[in-house]
């Protein structure tokens, strides 16, 4: 027995010194996690687990996840947390590939190029490439993809978007979000929402319909989150009817959050969020890149109650179950901003996604594909040929990839020996012009070439630079990196200084390219201003200068954030005759001539026309004039003018292909490959032609940009005003052909609640084998709203032998039939007949056939009618309606009404009905009584009817807002803009730590409590210490304000520049004043039109770090009219958080 038990503990011992050498097994070590941290637990769901980590946060470790932080390797960063073992978040761009300066990556074709393939099944693939380099590469969540429907094709963001049509970008962003993410990487879908240009694009209002906002601009976000499971939104730094998007309670918490049900979580853009209580209150989840609003004053609003820690756990919870659920803590990344994550497999992706969107435009007598037993020359033409072929886009999606085939190359290769295939650029280069050479440049001293580089560790060219160089020309991309030694990676600028001494005498163009700011000075001159954070941006200007003259030149440059890249180019006279020249002769000695042009497009500015840059145009009629058998490829981020496209046989839009440009026009050109893409937008005859083209729609007038053409947008303007366009929508040709036939629509007589199957067959009639892309419309009928002709509401891409027949099925489903009703705030069916059209293009419908919808739901709503104000301790009346627009009575119909928690209302006339018949309306009047001390803020009511009819119960909801003003402007004071000298860090007036000195503002005479006389108006200065609340950011706030007179003035000042607003007088009798109220920056010391300057105080506050060093502040009066002997009831102040006011007063 001892024997048995000595061996068996001597077996044990063996055993367990075994296993502590045998690999760890991964059940076991799942198993032990779970026990210490019980959110490991892989069989509990995403919620729960997220459940169980956040009860352990304490609040600062809340806090820390809901913004970034410095010192990450990514774009945006959020730390481990190591005690509760929370992932890092990094944060990467872009849709077309990682950006954002990392090398070692795919740069895959634009986007929109992928539209133009209609194929899903590569857009997965697509997504799936570009979210595992993300993953290997660190980052766990990819900023991707943009689905911004194109409004305008000039905006500068057009080739990152899926196109114009909200059903086409919706399909297509769910199969990449599901790519991206089943490689364990958090895609975002933005930018969330009417982001659609780039101009003011941080101050525009997109003023916009609800339908309108749901039908275009919404749809793609919807399938995002209900189709394609996206993890997380981000949302834009535009206003949407002049409400910040990123604390826009309607579009973040009513429909994101409410309406499709998003559990994942809210990312602010870059700098886009404006306010702490009122954005995450709205349903903001994240501030990006930094920690401006919610990192310590969102502390603090949860400890003064401004905030409440149920509102903290739901954003951190969305955070955390969306970790959990994408896989970020079960398959943590192990790759480093350093990997190389491109591969071979990755770039045939690229090659075949560039391929399978190339559009063949026009194909006159057939002459491609090129056939190398006919041809034996080829003249390739362009810069965008050779020299400078535009593989990518510009800004946040900017690519850098590994390397380029040039058309050139790819078709040389492809055409092999027996053609000899020869190259002229033909002009300069289009945007950035050829650096300027340094044999052309002096520095001051007079000696050497080059320019004298001054570098500054800040901004604004102050104080004594850091590092002193020589540059021998303008010409760099630091990728985010430092310049030089002593200088930061970001906030610094570098003034260049010397003579330029030109060649020859005439015309010179020079283009600057910068991201952020730049500025050219020639004889003391500013020829061009470029001086904005902004992307990568191109300016060009022309100056005449003479030969051998020594002219002074200056260039300046600044950095804050991001990229960091300036580059000085320029055109020398002559330049281009000898080039076109060459060309023509090198074209007209060919078989054949293929002219590539491009436009450039980037974030950060919009397209000043639709004319290809330079002279690229000239260029393809020189060439069509010499050869007759002249193609044109377009590699373009949208739409261009084509004033040449009756004078050339064949064109193709190629966009922007990414690396493996040549190798897939080649393969296009020479018939390896079918072109079977399909343009994903409308291009036009005419500037004339575009949708959205007067100045009040884009880009707006005073920074409302109204959407008045509604849901006419892209191919559905075009159709409804009968204008054809030169390309429509939906267009490409084939080397083959098809015939469709046999279109079966059952049932022809629906109700809402039907499916609708549309089947029929295609067939290939030519002689290669190729793809169609068969497109399914729907008209609705037109009988409570104005609906477009026909609408996109299927697609399938068939590949076909010669011969081959298919049949294709498709299934319209009632969402697909419905109008969005702005009284019932949902999607109606209504009766009518509905026509099928299934064809080629959205202009080449080959099939059509109808079916009619009998029996409608029809639009059933409840409707609040209450005032915009209610003071505190008073009451008001609201009444609340039920109208039932369907053809099924409400019977058992209850209406309700739901007020904030302590507010009293009770029913002054029947809530209960029997039944409701079809067209009716049923009213209740309600008494509402807000409490005294009800905190100044907008409060919702919200009101119900509940119903039962034939296809069952129903309930319906809408919400009304009321204001419960602050009872004066010193109550609504919410910034710290003065601090004692002795406290400078108190003080934060311009939301970087800046702040007036108290003793410099007491020199001048403002003083807390002082009466401030000013043009015959009488102030108060805030009686308030230093270091407590003293001015008002506006923010929409509403004041009430009793006073009379025939002015209305105010003390204040302005961050970041002259800044603007609307400010809106409310008399007593209701009738409304709206004015522009301007104030000058308190940093320029010096008036704007529109305020004249109060005082000037010699020096201000300033914070820990600071970089700008000493400088004196003002403070500014601005004055409106009144109507005279009209009481004032209230004020709503501007929706801008960069104006300040101090007081206010009437005269």
């Amino acid at each position: 027995m001892a024997r048995r038990t000595l061996l068996t503990l001597l077996l044990t011992l063996l055993l367990l010194g075994l296993w502590s050498l045998s690999p760890a097994v991964p059940g076991v070590q799942a198993r032990t996690a779970a026990t210490a941290r019980p959110w490991m637990n892989r069989t509990l769901s995403p919620d729960r687990r997220a459940d169980l980590l956040l009860a352990q946060m304490t609040l600062d470790e809340k806090i820390a996840m809901l913004h970034g932080w410095s010192g990450g390797s990514y774009v945006g960063y959020i730390p481990a947390n190591t005690r509760l073992g929370i992932p890092a978040l990094g944060l990467e761009d872009g849709p077309a590939g990682v950006a954002d300066g990392m090398t070692g990556v795919t740069a895959f074709p634009a986007p929109e190029a992928l539209a133009a393939s209609w194929d899903t099944s590569l857009m997965r693939r697509y997504g799936q490439d570009l979210g595992s380099e993300e993953w290997g590469k660190g980052a766990n969540v990819a900023l991707a993809p943009t689905v911004n429907i194109l409004r305008n094709p000039q905006w500068g963001r057009s080739f990152e978007t899926l196109g114009e049509d909200p059903y086409l970008t919706a399909m297509l962003a769910s199969a990449d979000i599901q790519g991206i993410q089943s490689q364990h990487v958090i895609a975002t879908v933005k930018h969330y929402a009417a982001n659609n240009q780039e101009y003011h694009r941080t101050t525009v209002s997109a003023n916009v319909d609800e339908r309108t906002l749901h039908e275009i601009y919404l749809t793609a976000f919807e399938y995002a989150v209900k189709q394609g499971g996206v993890g997380a939104v981000m949302c834009s730094y535009n206003k949407v009817n002049n409400v910040y998007a990123c604390e826009n309670p309607y579009l973040l918490a009513t429909t994101l959050k409410g309406t499709f049900g998003f559990p994942g979580f809210v990312m602010s853009d870059w700098g886009a969020t404006h306010s702490t209580v009122a954005a995450i209150t709205a349903g903001l989840d994240m501030e990006m890149p930094d920690s401006t609003y919610f990192g310590a004053a969102l502390k603090q609003a949860v400890l003064n109650g401004q905030v409440s820690m149920a509102t903290i756990d739901e954003a951190v919870h969305r955070i955390l179950r969306t970790m959990f659920a994408i896989g970020l803590f079960d398959y943590p990344t192990t790759g480093s901003p350093n990997a190389t994550v491109t591969n071979a497999q990755h770039a045939q992706l690229a090659r075949e996604a560039a391929e399978a969107g190339t559009v063949l435009l026009k194909n006159d007598g057939q002459l491609l594909p090129l056939d190398t037993n006919k041809i034996h020359s080829i003249a390739v033409i362009g810069p965008d040929a050779s020299l400078s072929p535009q593989v990518t886009g510009g800004g946040s999606a900017h690519v850098i990839p590994p390397y380029v085939v040039t058309p050139l190359q790819g078709i040389t290769q492809r055409a092999g020996s027996g053609v000899t295939v020869r190259y002229a650029q033909g002009i300069t280069t289009t945007g950035t012009l050829p650096p300027v050479e340094a044999q052309y440049l002096t520095p001051p001293s007079g000696s050497g070439q080059g320019l004298l580089g001054e570098y500054f560790n800040n901004m604004t060219l102050s104080g004594s630079p850091v590092l002193t160089r020589v540059d021998s020309q303008i010409n760099f991309d630091w990728n985010g990196q430092s310049p030089g030694p002593g200088v930061p990676a970001t906030q610094w600028s570098v003034r260049w200084t010397g003579t330029l001494t030109p060649p020859v005498s005439g015309t010179y163009t020079f283009s600057l390219t910068s991201d952020d700011g730049s500025r050219l000075y020639i004889n003391n001159q500013l020829l061009i201003d470029n001086w904005r954070d902004q992307a990568t941006t191109t300016e060009t200007a022309t100056i005449q200068l003479t030969a051998g003259q020594p002219y002074a030149i200056r260039v300046e440059y600044y950095q804050n954030g991001g990229a960091s890249n300036v580059a000085l180019g320029w055109s020398i006279p002559g330049q281009e005759n000898a080039l076109l020249s060459q060309a023509v002769e090198l074209a007209r000695s060919s078989d054949v001539a293929i002219v590539f042009v491009n436009d450039v497009e980037s974030e950060g500015s919009d397209r000043s026309s639709l004319e290809l840059p330079g002279a690229q145009d000239q260029l393809i009629e020189a060439v069509a004039q010499a050869n007759p058998h002249t193609i044109v490829v377009l590699n373009t981020g949208g739409p261009v003018l084509m004033p040449w496209v009756d004078q050339v046989p064949a064109l193709l839009e190629a966009w922007y292909p990414g690396q493996e440009d040549g190798n897939a026009i080649a393969a296009v050109l020479f018939g390896d490959v079918n072109p079977a893409g399909k343009l994903p937008m409308t291009f036009p005859r005419s500037a004339s032609d575009l949708p959205a083209s007067t100045p009040a729609q884009y880009p707006g007038i005073n920074d409302q940009a109204d959407y008045s053409e509604g849901v006419f947008v892209g191919y559905r303007y075009y159709d409804e005003r009968g204008i054809v366009p030169l390309f429509p929508f939906g267009y490409g040709l084939s080397y083959t052909t098809f015939r469709y036939s046999h279109l079966r629509v059952t049932p022809t007589q629906a109700d809402y609640r039907s499916r609708i199957a549309v089947d029929l067959d295609v067939t290939n009639t030519g002689r290669r084998a190729g793809a169609e892309v068969v497109q399914l419309y729907v008209g609705i009928p037109a009988t409570n709203v104005p609906e477009p002709p026909r609408q996109l509401k299927g697609f399938q891409k068939v590949f076909l032998q010669p011969g081959q027949t298919k049949h294709v099925h498709f299934e319209l489903n009632p969402r697909d039939l419905s109008y969005w009703d702005v009284h019932a705030h949902t999607w109606v069916v209504q009766d009518g007949t509905y026509s099928v059209q299934v064809g080629s293009s959205s202009r080449d419908i080959r099939l059509r056939g109808s079916f009619t919808v009998r029996v409608t739901n029809g639009p059933r709503y409840v409707s609040v009618q209450a005032p915009q104000w209610l003071a505190a301790g008073e009451s008001e009346w609201i009444e609340t309606s039920f109208t039932n627009g369907g053809d099924l009575t409400a019977q058992a119909v209850r209406l309700g009404l739901q007020v904030p928690q302590g507010w009293q209302v009770r029913a002054l006339s029947p809530s209960t009905f029997a039944r409701v018949g079809a067209g009716q309306t049923v009213r209740t009047r309600w008494q509402v009584t807000a409490p005294a001390g009800t905190a100044p803020g907008s409060y919702s009511l919200q009101a119900s009817a509940s119903f039962v009819s034939a296809d069952g119960p129903g309930r319906v909801q809408a919400s009304a807002s009321l204001t419960v003003p602050y009872p004066s402007l010193a109550a609504a004071y919410n910034n710290v803009g003065i601090s004692d000298d002795s406290n400078p860090s108190a003080g934060n007036f311009d939301g970087g730590g800046y702040s007036y000195s108290a003793q410099a503002l007491a020199a001048v005479g403002l003083t807390p409590g002082a009466t401030v006389t000013h043009a015959g108006v009488t102030f108060t200065w805030p009686n308030v210490p230093p270091g407590q609340p003293d001015n008002v950011r506006t923010q929409g706030q509403v004041i009430a304000f009793s006073a009379q007179g025939t002015k209305l003035a105010f003390l204040g000042a302005a961050a970041f520049g002259t800044q603007s607003g609307t400010l809106t007088i409310v008399y007593s009798d209701g009738s409304q004043q709206q004015a522009t109220l301007t104030l000058a920056d308190w940093y320029a010391n010096q008036p704007a039109p529109g305020d004249e300057l109060l005082a000037t105080a010699d020096h201000w506050n300033r914070p820990p770090g600071d970089t700008l060093g000493p400088h004196a502040v003002s403070v500014y009066y601005t004055a409106l009219p009144l109507q005279a002997g009209k009481p004032v009831a209230y004020l709503i102040l501007p929706t801008n958080s960069n104006l300040h006011l101090f007081a206010a007063a009437a005269s």
